[in-house]
């Protein structure tokens, strides 16, 4: 059940909310039913994706980026 509790949402603006936690409800359910063990880490989240565009160079975040692998 999904409750309003401030404000006079439009009908539009509560059938978004609704298919924005029916679809996350999915992807959860999807997920439990997917094998149950730890996903694989995503490509974007990786270190050292950022690491091989970006070389160490001058500045006030070179240090930040000395230790990661290219």
């Amino acid at each position: 059940m999904i409750k309003v509790v401030r404000g006079n949402p439009t009908p539009e603006e509560l059938a978004a909310a609704l298919a924005v936690v029916r679809a996350r409800a999915a992807v959860l359910a999807a997920a439990a039913a997917g094998g149950g063990g730890p996903a694989a880490p995503e490509g974007w989240s990786d270190p050292a994706r950022i690491a091989r565009s970006v070389h160490p160079r001058p500045g006030p975040r070179a240090w930040a980026r000395s230790a990661w692998p290219v």
